[in-house]
């Protein structure tokens, strides 16, 4: 007779975590690393500062240059570079150009708030 070995519950359930951290990180990574669009916006950097509770990330705000008489419309982002965090606080208040890329499906708030990243700042 064949004797079947029983696995431990507690063996499964380690294996199942592993499996479910790793498709965890695989997803993350595939939406940091690949984008969904890439530009620039031109405006005012109007508010910019380091937010959260635990997880702390750069959030800023851009008021988005228009037509002469109408609503200014605001670009929200993040910044993970702490670099361009850096060229970002000594451009407050001017008028600048910042090129993004919009990663769609980031899993936490963890690496922002917002879907589009901050890559380069060009202050006018």
């Amino acid at each position: 007779m064949i004797q079947r070995t029983r696995r431990s519950p507690l063996l499964i359930l380690i294996g199942i975590l592993v499996v479910a951290a790793l498709l965890f990180w695989g997803w993350a990574m595939a939406t940091l690393n690949f984008s969904y669009s890439e530009g620039e916006r031109n405006g005012f950097l109007q508010k910019f500062s380091k937010v959260g509770w635990f997880c702390k990330t750069w959030e800023g705000e851009m008021l988005l240059t228009s037509m002469p008489g109408a609503i200014p419309e605001k670009f929200h982002f993040s910044v993970r570079d702490d670099a361009v965090a850096a060229q970002l606080s000594a451009a407050m208040g001017k008028r600048v150009t910042l090129s993004y890329a919009q990663h769609k499906g980031v899993p936490t708030s963890c690496f922002g708030n917002t879907e589009y990243f901050i890559e380069k700042v060009q202050v006018q």
